[in-house]
């Protein structure tokens, strides 16, 4: 089960559906900003997307691109356009989606983190394999759930939205994401973007640590600067993404 949300014009509106798509350690939620100011900016419907092992949505048995691309793809209607934004890893779903599905006009991923030495992945890999760590209380649950999915000082922990990260067990509370999603393979930027035939505009935050301008340079892309912004553009200022549309 792939939980997603709807907003916007009715189905039965033309013109294509908009796709958002979270990155690792996040939920749809992360887009409430963004989805705010959609009605005045997005002439048809969208829908929000919890990947895989994330939030409201069940585990998978693979976390790769193209699995969670499949997964994602599986509760998307065949018969529309398709326009995908994607943050971080959901950019790298994003096109793993534009690949497979030739129903998609355009690509708009950001934050997107293109350098993978050998000794990330395996620390990535190594995570997947560590048990989540189980909270007395909800509200460490939520801290540690704001640390996994980059929010820690960007987001105010009592934001109810935040639920949709977490989850009760027997023994406490721990963050609703499945540890296995780190284990997603090895990144090829380069590949992806190969099978890929629409418009692709990529996007970073000029104060981003994780992805350095030179990170995007020659792999044929449309390159967005945000100056001033994080690795977080949607939730540190969501006008920014949206302008793009």
């Amino acid at each position: 089960m792939i939980w997603h949300r709807y907003g916007g014009d009715d189905p039965s509106e033309q013109g294509p559906l908009l796709v958002l798509l979270h990155g690792l350690g996040g939920t749809a939620e992360l887009w409430r900003g963004v989805e705010a100011l959609l009605p005045a900016a997005w002439p048809g419907q969208w829908v929000a997307v919890d990947l895989p092992g994330h939030g409201r949505s069940d585990p998978a048995p693979s976390y790769s691109f193209e699995a969670q691309a499949g997964l994602v793809g599986s509760v998307l209607p065949d018969d529309r356009e398709l326009v995908l934004v994607g943050h971080s890893m959901g950019g790298m779903v994003a096109l793993a989606l534009a690949g497979r599905r030739p129903g998609v006009q355009r690509v708009i991923g950001f934050s997107i983190k293109t350098y993978w030495p050998a000794e990330h992945v395996e620390g990535m890999r190594g995570q997947s394999l560590k048990p989540a760590r189980v909270f007395a209380t909800r509200e460490e649950a939520v801290e540690r759930y704001l640390m996994a999915s980059g929010l820690r000082g960007l987001a105010d922990p009592a934001d109810p939205a935040h639920s949709a990260g977490v989850r009760a067990t027997t023994d406490g509370w721990r963050i609703a994401q499945d540890m296995g999603t780190f284990d997603f393979g090895v990144p090829d930027m380069p590949a992806l973007l190969a099978g890929v035939s629409c418009p692709v505009t990529l996007g970073r935050g000029s104060e981003d640590v994780m992805v350095r301008a030179a990170n995007y340079a020659g792999l044929g892309a449309e390159v967005v600067t945000w100056a001033g912004l994080g690795h977080n553009p949607h939730v540190e200022d969501p006008a920014a993404v949206v302008a793009l549309l």
